[in-house]
């Protein structure tokens, strides 16, 4: 399996950032790490792995960036106005310094967005609100209300970031373009905001598929099992 590391100067987080790419051809798939995660958390956790098949079809390659959350949303040491803005230059290093150049390099319209746990989140969050460059959203374990991290404060950047808010209103016809995956289990810690945020989507009209596994915990194994069976919905040519 080809793995490539990128590393570069981020203007939009003024600091640098890293990312592993692996396999040598096919659909673009920009998977989160989980919570504060590293670029080689999905790597090394074995998430990679489970979808090696494709990547060594050439089906898919696997863009894995590191997080910004210890900077954003976990950062008590600063005001929670700071940790939104913080995120929010990280939705923008994604969208504008990996997606668009990784549709651009790969001449692919839309991209895939997955992730595990507070990956899960991520890739939620940014494909509801970049839905035209969005072909499919695999949230694995997610949870979806970012409140609790900003200790009561209000602020327009933050209901624009979260997407049991926002989603409702939105009216961009590329949603209902998009394959939208919830995957959950019944023992999962995230179970509860999985059934919240599929009341949201079935209330819009989005079509969407809540695959609620059984007696499995909220942990790489039951993203393992998840992730190549979510890459196989992808129509390949």
């Amino acid at each position: 399996m080809k793995e490539e590391y990128f590393k570069w100067f981020s203007p939009h987080l003024q600091r640098d950032v890293q990312m592993l790419a692996f396999g040598h051809a096919g659909y673009p798939v920009i998977v989160f790490p989980t919570s504060q995660g590293s670029f080689h958390e999905n790597r090394d956790m074995g998430l990679i792995g489970s979808a090696s098949w494709f990547i060594e079809q050439g089906l898919v390659r696997i863009y894995c960036p590191e997080s910004n959350d210890a900077q954003s949303f976990y950062n008590k040491n600063i005001h929670p106005h700071d940790r939104i803005q913080n995120h929010v230059a990280y939705d923008k290093m994604i969208c504008h310094e990996i997606v668009e150049r990784v549709r651009l390099d790969t001449a692919v319209a839309k991209v895939v967005v997955a992730g595990g746990s507070f990956g899960g989140y991520h890739a939620a969050n940014f494909a509801f609100r970049h839905p035209g460059y969005v072909s499919h959203m695999f949230s694995m374990s997610g949870a979806f209300d970012i409140r609790n991290f900003m200790d009561g404060y209000n602020h327009d950047d933050i209901y624009y970031n979260n997407p049991l808010e926002f989603l409702p209103n939105l009216q961009d016809h590329e949603l209902w373009n998009m394959d939208i995956v919830l995957g959950t289990s019944n023992w999962d810690i995230c179970f509860d905001a999985n059934l919240k945020m599929h009341e949201v989507l079935k209330k819009k009209g989005l079509p969407h598929w809540l695959d609620v596994r059984q007696d499995q915990e909220h942990d790489w194994p039951l993203w393992m099992e998840m992730f190549p069976h979510y890459l196989s919905r992808i129509k390949f040519n």
